[in-house]
């Protein structure tokens, strides 16, 4: 029997995402809360029924079931997760303040480039950890989630590095099954994720909920994502990023192999919930704006994203 004590983590924002790879945590033998509101009084009753082919359908049951990171009991955690939609006025640095204790570290599982920055700067002192995730769930009802494709993470310390706390945490979700790739260098990885979804998310939205058959169905729509994915490509070379020249092929290739499915920007403009246009989108325009790289087609896309989002606004 291991002497070493069960890794406490906290969850805030346990939705689809959160409580998919809590419940991999918890499987991994660490002690898992959450922090969910929309549907805490199921949650707290029954736990999560994720519905998985690959890992197997688990009912997840978190030790603690919070309205807000205030009411968690015990010692502070070992592992804060932040999973929550990156969305406009969204105080990410004040929703975790009264869970972050001096040796928790904080994990990033959230889309965007140029998103850690804030947290960073707001627990200098605290080890952080930028996670992707590489999957496909969703919430179909008030507890009920399914997974319907992959599920890897990919994440390292920001702003590089890779730590022995960071390790621990792989292996803790390699033992709940889930597949991790462990990177010294998360920006990178943070800007070779935004390379499809600083693309086809906006295209999806513009196009009128188009799901990726449709974007790649055309010789027309496909030199579309081609050039933006370039833009993106040079973007991240001036910010000191470079990406592989093969990656977009293999993006392309891999999205047209892949059964059509919306992304979930267009899902999120479906259901009429706040999109993620700033971090997925806009900080790439800013950062290409900001070292002088030439990229029209971003910032077209970026333009029409803002007159949408602007439509849906409730009128004074």
């Amino acid at each position: 029997m291991s002497s070493q004590p069960q890794s406490r983590i906290l969850i805030i924002g346990a939705g689809a995402i959160g409580s998919f790879y809590g419940a991999a945590l918890q499987a991994g033998g660490a002690d898992v809360a959450v922090v969910c509101r929309s549907d805490h009084d199921v949650i707290h009753a029954s736990g999560y029924e994720i519905e998985s082919k690959s890992l197997g359908n688990r009912n997840f049951r978190p030790s603690q079931v919070l309205r807000d990171v205030t009411d968690y009991q015990g010692d502070q955690p070992d592992y804060l997760i932040v999973s929550v939609k990156v969305v406009e006025g969204t105080d990410r640095a004040g929703l975790i303040r009264d869970a972050v204790g001096p040796k928790t570290v904080i994990v990033l599982i959230e889309n965007g480039v140029e998103i850690e920055s804030e947290i960073a700067e707001a627990y200098p002192r605290n080890a952080l950890i930028s996670a992707l995730a590489f999957v496909q769930v969703a919430r179909i009802a008030p507890g009920k989630v399914r997974h319907y494709a992959f599920g890897d993470l990919s994440f390292g310390n920001y702003p590089a590095g890779l730590s022995e706390r960071t390790r621990m945490l792989a292996a803790l979700l390699e033992a709940g099954g889930i597949k991790c790739s462990l990177t010294e260098d998360v920006v990178t990885a943070r800007w070779q994720k935004c390379l499809w979804n600083a693309v086809f998310n906006p295209i999806s939205v513009l196009g009128g909920v188009l799901d990726t058959g449709h974007i790649l169905g055309t010789e027309e729509g496909e030199l579309f994502v081609r050039r933006a994915m370039q833009e993106i490509c040079a973007v991240a070379a001036a910010t000191g990023h470079p990406l592989r020249a093969e990656v977009i092929d293999q993006f392309i290739e891999g999205t047209r192999k892949a059964p059509p499915y919306k992304t979930s920007m267009a899902l999120d403009y479906e259901n009429g919930r706040p999109m993620e246009t700033e971090v997925i989108l806009g900080n790439a325009v800013r950062a290409g704006r900001r070292e002088g790289v030439a990229i029209p087609s971003l910032e077209s896309l970026y333009g029409l994203m803002k007159m949408v989002e602007r439509k849906r606004m409730p009128r004074p």
